[in-house]
């Protein structure tokens, strides 16, 4: 008996550590079972929205012009493509506001009464201040700005009979 008792204490101490080994395998099994189920219930349950297209900043607004038609026009128009120009108002020191439409085509004629008298007589090439006052659209949104700028022209013609008239030249900041 004492053979049959030592091999049955034997089989015992194997089914110990089979029933162990299972033990350990189970408990893997539901850690892993917790991990999967934490990550599937994250997926599930978002923080917020994904960005799927990284967000553009805004750019400042900075205006250029160009001389059309020798100079009888200025057509003043936004740098960056992605501004829409609404409106347009140049204020002159001592005159009336000259409100231009979204085409931003400002008209010599208009400048030239605006001047005051006394920068009628000089000759050559002149520029003076101008407040320019900008309704645009950015990124679907309506905004308002304004800055200062110096607007440059020149008096042409003259002379026994003819007349002078006003040329604008450029606009710069």
């Amino acid at each position: 008996m004492s053979e049959n008792s030592e091999q049955e204490k034997a089989r015992r101490a194997r089914l110990r550590w089979i029933n162990l080994g299972e033990a350990i395998a189970i408990a893997a099994l539901v850690v892993s079972g917790l991990g999967l189920w934490h990550e599937w219930r994250k997926d599930e349950t978002p923080s917020g929205p994904a960005t799927v297209v990284e967000k553009r900043e805004a750019i400042p607004l900075t205006l250029r012009a160009k001389a059309l038609d020798d100079g009888r026009a200025l057509e003043i128009a936004p740098i960056e493509n992605s501004h829409a120009l609404q409106s347009l108002t140049v204020r002159i020191e001592g005159a009336e506001p000259i409100e231009i439409g979204s085409d931003g085509q400002l008209d010599a004629g208009a400048v030239e009464a605006a001047l005051p008298d006394r920068s009628r007589a000089s000759k050559g090439r002149q520029s003076m201040p101008a407040r320019i006052e900008t309704r645009y659209v950015e990124m679907g949104k309506d905004k308002t700005v304004s800055g200062t700028y110096r607007l440059t022209y020149r008096w042409e013609g003259g002379g026994l009979f003819g007349g002078r008239s006003l040329r604008l030249v450029s606009l710069s900041r």
